[in-house]
């Protein structure tokens, strides 16, 4: 049967430019059937060819695009391709350890993460695997097998328990693919003397099991918190108050709203020795407040909070939100102390990001002089083109 032919009006040519993403809105007509995860080809009003991609019309995001080829031939070798490229690609730039595998649309694999964690003291690798859409979800078996052939793990687990599957028409799943083995792990972030073990809950931790993308980012702490007093707000499992610890902070306070998070954060300093860091479950907004207002100042504050904006339609709310901690952190550092801001949201820009920073000091009086400005390491690449593939921020700014 011949390939059903969609015809976009594709504004701005972002299709054209490379953007994976067809919209419903765009969608002008369509020629021929086709089924739901169906391979599609795609063209622009006039008929030319853009490329093919699957198609799921129960979601706002009608095509994810696979390829720009009009000809290209999407099948079991594409798509096992596709993967290993992803592997040699960590693979050439250093990823052996624990580090993410594939990152959906930075590799050309729409809905597909892969992150794989190495234990550091037992050597053991599990692969927890997402697949987040219609159209991945019908090359299941084959990115399974793909996975497991070029990465060769101890195991596989699937983490299919995010919600976005139920808007593509997925059930919800989690659990290991065939027998059952330990998914309590403890990776190694970062090399030699100054390496800091974390353990990982690959079936019960968020998303994959553990964030990655932050560990550049808590490599460039390590510069600045020998001697320091440390306050790492929404700390999650610790990463940023554990390298500061590490570092020779005088003395580390974590702070999170989740009372798993703090008892993981604890129980990873327990794990690593550091009896300079603590850790106490509170709402990181009030307590951020009380300390602007009493006084209380600290050399270091890290703000590193969850997305504030999920939707561009929330950013707005999130914009002040962002701005309202970070004024009242700039508020609690003395001169010559550091400010760690990041942002995991995709839709606070990096430009908008800096702007609202820049208006917090504005209305806080201070000046800030940078000295790390950072983003996801190379095993979540930024795919050009595709501006929600760049969405981690951090800054580390000396406060004047």
């Amino acid at each position: 049967m011949a390939q059903a032919r969609i015809r976009i009006d594709d504004k701005g040519d972002s299709v054209r430019n490379g953007h994976p993403w067809v919209f419903a809105t765009q969608v002008a007509g369509q020629e021929g059937a086709c089924s739901p995860g169906d391979v599609v080809q795609v063209t622009d009003i006039k008929g030319r060819p853009l490329g093919q991609g699957y198609i799921n019309p129960a979601s706002m995001i009608r095509v994810r695009m696979l390829t720009r080829l009009p000809e290209a031939r999407v099948n079991r070798e594409f798509i096992r391709d596709r993967i290993r490229r992803a592997w040699e690609f960590r693979q050439r730039l250093g990823f052996t350890g624990s580090c993410r595998v594939v990152f959906g649309e930075a590799d050309f694999l729409p809905g597909l993460v892969a992150d794989l964690f190495q234990d550091a003291r037992t050597g053991q690798r599990v692969l927890s695997v997402q697949i987040l859409t219609l159209g991945m979800e019908r090359w299941r078996e084959v990115v399974l097998e793909a996975l497991q052939e070029q990465v060769r793990p101890d195991g596989i687990f699937l983490r299919n328990d995010v919600a976005v599957r139920e808007k593509e028409g997925l059930a919800l799943e989690k659990g290991p693919l065939g027998k059952a083995f330990s998914t309590d792990l403890t990776i190694a972030e970062g090399d030699g003397p100054q390496s800091v073990l974390m353990h990982v809950d690959v079936a019960g931790g968020q998303k994959t099991g553990h964030f990655l993308d932050q560990v550049g980012n808590h490599l460039a702490v390590q510069r600045i918190a020998a001697g320091r007093e440390v306050l790492d707000c929404f700390t999650h499992t610790g990463g940023f108050a554990l390298h500061a610890a590490k570092a020779g902070a005088r003395s580390v306070l974590g702070l999170d709203i989740s009372a798993d998070a703090v008892a993981l954060a604890t129980r990873n300093a327990a794990l690593n020795g550091l009896g300079n860091c603590a850790f106490q479950e509170v709402n990181v907004f009030d307590y951020l407040t009380e300390a602007s207002r009493s006084g209380r100042q600290w050399d270091i504050i890290v703000l590193d909070p969850p997305a504030f904006a999920k939707s561009k339609g929330a950013l707005e709310n999130a914009y002040r939100g962002y701005k309202e901690i970070n004024l009242r952190a700039l508020k609690s550092i003395p001169q010559g102390g550091f400010l760690v801001t990041c942002s995991c949201s995709q839709h606070m820009t990096p430009e908008l990001f800096r702007r609202m920073v820049a208006e917090a000091a504005h209305d806080a009086g201070r000046r800030l002089r940078e000295v790390h400005d950072g983003g996801q390491p190379a095993d979540h690449p930024v795919l050009w083109g595709v501006p929600e593939t760049r969405y981690l921020k951090c800054l580390v700014l000396e406060v004047r």
